[in-house]
């Protein structure tokens, strides 16, 4: 099969970083530290996004919430996630994105401290909203952190910060459902609300400042449509986001339907143990790292290839869910390490094609992200109900099946990723 490997540029010196976007500090060396910092706040910022799925019941209980109404919770929060990815995330490509991180972070503060103290279903709805629009903060730490780079270890870094963000949404549901029966689904947003403020005031002192001449200028408005028609226009975004599409539904369909035959004989599992078993995908962040590393190395498409290939062999065991926890735990890893290793690669691969646009990339890609989320969750519920978890694995399968025949059917484009400024 044909390869699109193109040449590995040479390794810039270690103190070096590629030329700065405008109004970002030249020179800025980005540590191991800092990158774990960027890992940490962006697993603390998506995880707000899946702190409720545990304690409906609870929250729904305790403000006298009709069934629909608990039901809507979910559903808002993610719309105005997807509200944030489409009109907040593009602004990190002409604002200074440490000023932007920074009051993103607060704001999400002052919604989450809106969910701890929500007196009615009314208030507690509309801080979820607040709370998703605002959480996408997550991709724009990717976009910063990824600007911050040096070309030749890019994946690497996109890697690293995205094994928090992995980490951040498989733990989230274990962390919010222990707290919830320690001190209350209160306790959850309140101490996330203080784990956020604090990671504002570090992110303010380590970040580098504004320098230099301000971004280039771009209206609001032209800055959304830019968006829309460098996908439009261009192959390996289309190619990248459909395989974001795909993936993400069969990641969903795993995670949105695992917990009903669990539950049922004969295992019958506790809510608690339940949620312990994004513990096991937790493994999935450790793909992140070494995909961004052979994404560094120009095995992009070779990357794409295997794990795809591993995800279609995930189902495998997991369609043994009822028979065995240990063919559920086998299939859990091998989904969550080629899930993760085609989103950083996708990433990787959209962010150097226009490092300028970085922000409006990441968030135009994860908007197939989000969609892929969604049609994933329903699929399983709709196919539990109706066929049981055979049909939930099948579709599961299929949908993998079909993310590994457009891989190998198209053939991405090799030629060096442009760099100019694109503001179409």
């Amino acid at each position: 099969m044909a390869t699109d490997r193109a040449p590995a540029p040479p390794p810039p010196p270690a103190s070096a970083r590629d030329t700065p976007r405008a109004g970002e500090a030249p020179g800025y060396i980005l540590s191991r530290g800092v990158l774990l910092l960027f890992a940490v706040a962006c697993g603390t910022a998506v995880a707000n996004v899946y702190f409720a799925q545990p304690l409906l019941v609870t929250v729904g209980q305790d403000l006298a919430m009709s069934p629909a109404l608990v039901g809507s919770v979910v559903t808002l929060t993610h719309v105005g996630y997807g509200l944030g990815l489409f009109f907040l995330v593009p602004l990190g490509d002409v604002a200074d994105r440490r000023r932007l991180v920074v009051a993103q972070l607060l704001l999400l503060v002052a919604a989450l401290g809106a969910i701890a103290v929500a007196p009615t279903a009314a208030v507690l709805l509309a801080g979820m909203v607040a709370m998703g629009l605002l959480a996408v903060v997550t991709q724009t730490l990717v976009a910063f952190a990824a600007s911050l780079a040096p070309p030749a270890q890019r994946g690497r870094v996109v890697g690293l910060v995205t094994s928090g963000v992995v980490s951040g949404i498989l733990l989230a549901r274990t962390a919010s459902g222990a707290m919830a029966d320690l001190a209350g689904w209160r306790s959850v947003y309140l101490a996330s609300a203080v784990l956020t403020a604090l990671l504002a005031l570090v992110l303010h002192r380590v970040l580098p400042r504004h320098t230099g001449a301000p971004p280039a200028a771009l209206r609001y408005g032209p800055l959304l449509r830019s968006t829309v028609t460098l996908f439009a226009r261009e192959r390996l975004l289309r190619l990248r986001a459909a395989l974001g599409l795909l993936v993400f539904t069969a990641f969903s369909t795993l995670w949105s339907g695992v917990a009903l035959p669990l539950s049922e004989a004969p295992h019958s599992l506790s809510h608690t143990a339940i949620g312990a078993w994004g513990l096991v995908g937790v493994v999935g962040a450790l793909a992140a790292t070494v995909a961004g590393r052979l994404n560094d190395r120009g095995l992009a498409r070779w990357t794409t290839g295997a794990a795809l290939a591993l995800l279609a062999v995930s189902w495998l065991p997991l369609a043994h869910t009822r028979d065995s926890l240990w063919a559920l735990a086998v299939g859990v890893v091998l989904l969550d390490l080629a899930v993760q290793a085609v989103h950083v690669t996708n990433q990787t691969l959209i962010h150097a094609r226009h490092p300028t646009a970085g922000s409006r990339l990441i968030g135009g890609y994860m908007v197939f992200y989000s969609i892929g989320s969604a049609t994933g969750a329903i699929a399983a519920t709709t196919l539990y109900a109706a066929a049981g978890w055979g049909a939930v694995c099948a579709f599961g399968a299929t949908v993998s099946c079909l993310a590994l025949t457009l891989w190998a059917l198209t053939r991405e484009d090799a030629r060096s990723p442009a760099t100019e400024e694109d503001d179409a």
